[in-house]
């Protein structure tokens, strides 16, 4: 959560966010690149381990009770992706940009795993149903390259289309960023994943399999994408130097996530994971309170980045009559393509916005933690 913050930070305020690839392998910025690169684990890690969650809940409530509530949860985040959160991203009041992003996919994905709870559906069929996503669903690049083809807006939101846009009605748009068909394998893995936290798991058995398990995971990305055979609708090839070749070997998709994404980011957690679990210091202990208040955190960082943004807009002399011109075909107001800072400011904002937010997120820890009878509080 901490380290989804610097990418947004770098969206809002970076000089190249919005007219360059903070990935481009020729012209590269090691810092930049890695910036970029090392904020690409937040979200898949994130969404596997609400599928784990989603498990531990599951050994203190019935399938029903679990489906109904993952199902009502998920509803709730897709709606608050286009209101609340659009709102936060954007601040058009017009709503002439609705995006979905990660909590849209976060949504989608709890209402489908929701409904096979609810209808009790085994372990064993959920593992199946994302073992075969996650596996198979880059064979769909195959179609979706074809020069001839064209995809609807249900396949575009399904796994064809980031970054598409669709005008809903009037002048309002949805922006699709995040497909979801290969999140929702993920969930459904990061579900079963579950299993390895049980009470009956010891500690150094957990370890012990996380560190086989990331070391299979991150053995088998790098096979595959020397194939260059299946995985990843983007090739790497030998550059001019061995960097290169090096950043283009890890760049891979995350829109939609393919394949050797998962096997990278997952795998790397897993063993970060092995190491981190037996560690606990005041340090541990912040970055806990952070993801014990994921949801009020992710919404309060946009608006505090945003507003924080406006400041800087106005700071560099933009005036009101400007941010409509700008906002005729960029999203986020107050933001203009091709001004920004530079990256130590960039790092320097976004260690004031976690600083600034630590208070009111372990206040609002103690507070749900002292007031468990009120059941709005597991939807925020």
């Amino acid at each position: 959560m901490v380290i989804m913050a610097l990418d947004h930070v770098r969206d809002y305020f970076h000089i190249g966010a919005n007219t360059a690839d903070s990935l481009d392998i020729v012209n590269y910025n090691l810092p930049l690149y890695f910036t970029r690169w090392i904020t690409h684990f937040c979200a898949p890690v994130f969404i596997f381990l609400s599928g784990t969650s989603i498990y531990l809940q599951s050994l203190r409530k019935t399938n029903s009770e679990l489906g109904l509530f993952v199902i009502k949860r998920g509803l709730w985040l897709i709606f608050a992706e286009c209101t609340i959160i659009a709102f936060a991203w954007t601040f058009n009041p017009y709503f002439t940009f609705i995006p979905f992003q990660v909590i849209w996919a976060i949504g989608i994905s709890m209402v489908l795993l929701g409904t096979l709870l609810l209808i009790h559906t085994p372990y064993k069929v959920i593992l199946l149903i994302g073992t075969v996503i996650v596996l198979g669903h880059n064979a769909l690049d195959f179609i979706e390259s074809a020069p001839d083809f064209k995809a609807g807006l249900f396949l575009n939101v399904l796994h064809a289309g980031p970054f598409t846009r669709y005008t809903i009605f009037g002048n309002h748009n949805l922006f699709v960023v995040y497909p979801f068909l290969a999140w929702t394998g993920l969930m459904f893995l990061g579900y079963c994943f579950g299993k390895l936290f049980e009470q009956n798991i010891s500690s150094e058995q957990r370890i012990k399999q996380l560190k086989l398990g990331g070391s299979a995971l991150l053995i088998a990305f790098v096979l595959l994408r020397f194939t260059n055979w299946y995985g990843d609708p983007f090739h790497w090839s030998s550059q001019a130097t061995f960097i290169q070749s090096l950043l283009s070997f890890i760049k891979v998709s995350k829109y939609p996530p393919s394949l050797l994404f998962m096997l990278l980011t997952i795998g790397a957690a897993m063993i970060a994971l092995s190491y981190l679990e037996p560690i606990k210091n005041k340090f541990t202990a912040i970055m806990t309170t952070f993801g014990k208040t994921s949801f009020f955190y992710y919404i309060l960082h946009l608006y505090l980045i945003h507003l924080i943004a406006v400041a800087f807009y106005f700071i560099r002399g933009n005036t009101m009559a400007e941010i409509w011109n700008v906002g005729k075909n960029f999203p986020f107001l107050f933001v203009v393509p091709g001004q920004g800072e530079n990256l130590l400011v960039v790092y320097m904002i976004w260690l004031a916005v976690i600083m600034a937010l630590y208070p009111l997120c372990k206040w609002y820890n103690v507070y749900k933690t002292n007031h468990r009878e009120k059941w709005w509080l597991s939807y925020l």
